[in-house]
């Protein structure tokens, strides 16, 4: 008999500039508590679901998002089928569709969960190629792998290797059918190595996270479809000049409030994003430093709805306005307080 969990945070991704590039991991988890008991005679995982979007996650492992991850880290590995008397309790803090990373949370959960099943014993990085097989972008994962403030970027490889991480994604988690069995898609495309690599900056230990969380979902694929094809050079360098004081400005202490607001602006995805999230402009501009003293910085999470406000006080305060905005559009919002959290851990029990 095994037993181990797996604990996997929430994160932020873009903090305004910072569009496929930056992410923050933050304190709520995702948490799997698995045992597996090789003598049993049961061959499928048993999969348990409570929290957050408990009464919408298939429990089917070859149809939840996060075995099905783990399954790929297995076969890609030689491993072709789960191990037997398998079974996992999932309990999920990260509220879904909202800009917080839950699909890169279950996504790294089951690139643990492979690693823990087949003892597999894979480094930090080549997790995160498998992850970057699944996702597609890194700032979510990675911050969700390896937690804190980070930046990332795929590297650019060689047309073979090119190919085999573009392979679509239909290929690396196909979509299993009612009657599929244990043998169906053994041999899925391999990861190249090093697809993602990655920095992480420092961080106020006096800046926490502000999470306003409207009661609606809004998909990434959705988010994604209304961003051009293309941005002016005008546009770009505005948002690269800065992205470049923001990684900086965030680890100073105390931290500049007139500083990070402006380096928190974006041109590259929120005004595009506003049609989606009625309140977003009003939201952003609005509330500042001078009329909610403690605020840094406000944006988008991710691809929203969450708005991410940085601050170290008047929280209530910066709440309670920007629910007032949102109301205003019939739109009701919850809000959470949270810290900068660690990364992914994987905890054995003896």
């Amino acid at each position: 008999m095994r037993a181990f969990t797996i604990r996997v945070p929430a994160t932020s991704a873009n903090i305004g500039p910072g569009f496929d590039v930056v992410g923050l991991s933050l304190s709520l988890h995702l948490t799997l508590t698995v045992t597996v008991d090789e003598a049993s005679s049961v061959r499928a995982p048993k999969i348990t679901y409570s929290g957050e979007g408990a009464d919408e996650v298939p429990l089917n492992a070859y149809q939840n998002l996060t075995t099905r991850v783990a399954l790929y880290v297995l076969r890609c590995n030689g491993i072709a089928k789960f191990p037997a008397g398998v079974t996992i309790h999932c309990d999920n803090e990260i509220p879904f569709g909202r800009g917080l990373g839950s699909s890169g949370a279950a996504v790294i959960a089951g690139v643990h969960l492979g690693n823990e099943l087949g003892q597999l014993n894979l480094p930090v990085e080549r997790l995160l190629d498998f992850a970057l097989m699944v996702e597609r972008h890194p700032d979510n994962v990675t911050a969700a792998l390896v937690g804190g403030f980070v930046g990332s970027y795929l590297r650019e490889l060689d047309q073979a290797a090119t190919e085999a991480a573009s392979v679509p994604l239909s290929e690396v988690l196909p979509e299993y059918p009612p009657d599929a069995g244990e043998e169906w898609g053994l041999d899925p495309p391999q990861p190249p190595l090093g697809i993602g690599h990655y920095v992480r900056f420092g961080w106020s230990e006096s800046i926490k996270a502000l999470a306003i969380i409207p009661r609606f979902e809004l998909s990434t694929a959705k988010a994604r479809g209304v961003l051009p094809q293309e941005y002016s050079r005008k546009d770009l360098v505005f948002n690269l000049q800065r992205l470049a004081v923001l990684t900086t400005a965030l680890a100073q202490n105390p931290p500049d409030p007139e500083l990070i607001y402006e380096a928190m602006k974006d041109r590259v995805h929120q005004p595009y994003r506003k049609t989606l999230i009625p309140g977003l402009p009003e939201v952003t501009s609005n509330i500042t430093p001078s009329t909610h003293p403690g605020l840094l910085g406000i944006c988008l999470s991710g691809a929203g709805p969450t708005i991410l406000a940085l601050a170290t006080g008047g929280f209530e305060a910066i709440a309670r306005d920007a629910a007032a905005i949102f109301k205003n559009h019939g739109i009701d919002v919850d809000w959470k307080v949270l810290e900068v959290a660690g990364g992914s851990v994987v905890q054995r029990n003896a």
